[in-house]
């Protein structure tokens, strides 16, 4: 990995972490070591969808097979998307023509700088049904976007339709990508490995990209 620059891709678990907590458990001075009790919502920060999430199917994150963690990646720049824009095919441009079966797509549309805001999660740029039924078509392995959801979480019908589609085609979607300016290159390794929580609708993932120099 000599000749490649590696990019951390997620964001921190801390105590301001939408459904998460840190509380103290254990300290050097009265116990001997220092430890602490994490409590996570199983969609905290950044991290991965399983199917039994919207019940698409009985799969678990924990059934996911380890291969699909690591794989080729097209990163497309969005970065001129527009709050609540619904994305389509035809903003993929040329990478639409490149992408092949079981390579992964990531979306830059700048939005984690918006994390702690109200537009971070209620005002997000959503994945349209043309471009989820296309992205399965094409057989894409992950899917990775930088808001916390592929879709608008305060409108149940549209959130549930969107990762239905994605689902059905087995297609692993990574939610709450961020650094993704940090990537000089279209054209990554992409390596996403969530937490193995057994019989978990999803978990958080520590997510890296490797770009050749």
């Amino acid at each position: 990995m000599i000749d490649q620059k590696l990019i951390d891709l997620t964001l921190s678990i801390n105590g301001y972490s939408s459904g998460a907590s840190i509380e103290p458990a254990k300290t050097l001075a009265k116990d001997g070591w220092n430890a602490t009790t994490l409590h996570l919502y199983s969609h905290s920060g950044t991290h991965m969808d399983a199917p039994i999430h919207f019940e698409v199917n009985d799969k678990t994150i924990d059934q996911t097979p380890i291969n699909r963690f690591i794989s080729e990646a097209w990163v497309v720049d969005l970065t001129d998307i527009l709050p609540k824009e619904s994305i389509t095919v035809a903003h993929l441009h040329t990478i639409a023509e490149l992408v092949e079966k079981g390579q992964s797509i990531i979306l830059h549309t700048g939005w984690s700088k918006k994390l702690g805001t109200d537009e971070y999660r209620n005002a997000l740029p959503r994945i349209s049904p043309e471009l989820a039924h296309w992205l399965g078509k094409k057989g894409i392995n992950m899917l990775g976007v930088e808001p916390p959801s592929v879709a608008d979480v305060n409108n149940l019908k549209e959130v549930t339709e969107i990762h239905t589609i994605l689902m059905k085609n087995d297609i692993i979607i990574i939610e709450g990508l961020t650094n993704l300016a940090a990537i000089s290159k279209n054209k990554v390794t992409l390596i996403a490995l969530p937490l193995k929580v057994e019989n978990g609708d999803g978990a958080p993932a520590r997510v890296i990209a490797l770009e050749k120099q």
